[in-house]
């Protein structure tokens, strides 16, 4: 390699924020490295013990401790009305996310209007102001909405299937889901709304008990049924965060959308 090359190639590291070397000289690669040393032979390892955590649910607690999924899906079971539910998931702490996250972002909109829109986790906005789809995913299904006569203030309720925000806004775990899926079943038996309209792969695998992704699932209408047996119709459509990403998406979400006003329209 050259001096010129080398020098460029330098200079792309430091664009890259390469600001030190690992070694105080270079290494001299003519040289064969030593082998390591070989490990004594000792008694065999036994297994560390598995770390138990007073208070919090998972691998390793005590017997007795009531797993968290059990005491969700008590606490869920006891809510005997919206707000009762909510300090039900206030009181829970089973899960991480509720330490990092700034609030619980419950729900928004009209419970009784008899639609009820599912979406996945609160973003960063929404974990700030506590309210579901506040932020600029949020305003474009306002606006979607709204073009089929539709806004929180008079014809929809929405919630998503966790109420608090993941760390740097990632994809919930299969077992975060599973979680807050009582209080999810709960919620809708509460609200009892007339349709249910997922938005995204997490909340339509997740209610609808699917492995299938969004682009399947979407354009159609389902079955969910809640926690006391009532089953309801679910319209799955695409997330409007992916929209955001994918712009020409929207042709399918404007489908759905039409979809959904003439299902709302027959009622």
């Amino acid at each position: 390699m050259t001096q010129e090359a080398l020098l460029a190639a330098l200079r792309l590291q430091i664009e890259w924020g390469a600001e030190e070397a690992l070694e105080e000289a270079p290494i001299d690669r003519t040289v064969p490295r030593a082998a390591p040393p070989a490990a004594a032979p000792g008694p065999a390892q036994r297994p560390a013990p598995a770390l138990v955590m007073p208070g919090r649910a998972g691998i390793g607690l005590p017997r007795t401790a009531p797993p968290a999924a059990s005491r969700a899906a008590a606490l869920a079971a006891q809510a005997d009305s919206l707000p009762a539910l909510r300090a039900a998931m206030a009181e829970f702490d089973g899960s991480p996310l509720r330490e990092t996250a700034t609030n619980l972002v419950f729900a928004d909109g009209l419970p009784e209007s008899g639609l009820m829109l599912i979406g996945e986790a609160p973003g960063g906005d929404e974990d700030r102001l506590g309210r579901p789809f506040v932020g600029v995913s949020g305003q474009l299904l306002d606006r979607m909405l709204g073009s089929i006569g539709l806004s929180r203030e008079t014809s929809f309720y929405i919630t998503n299937i966790l109420p608090f925000r993941p760390p740097g806004n990632r994809t919930p775990t299969d077992a975060e889901i599973a979680l807050f899926l009582p209080f999810v079943l709960r919620h809708i038996a509460l609200a009892r709304p007339r349709h249910l309209v997922l938005l995204g792969g997490v909340s339509a695998k997740a209610l609808l008990r699917s492995k299938e992704g969004i682009t399947r699932l979407r354009g159609r209408w389902h079955e969910v049924t809640t926690s006391d047996g009532q089953s309801l119709p679910a319209l799955a459509t695409l997330h409007p965060a992916y929209l955001l990403r994918n712009p020409a998406a929207k042709r399918d979400a404007w489908a759905d959308l039409l979809l959904l006003q003439r299902s709302l329209a027959s009622q």
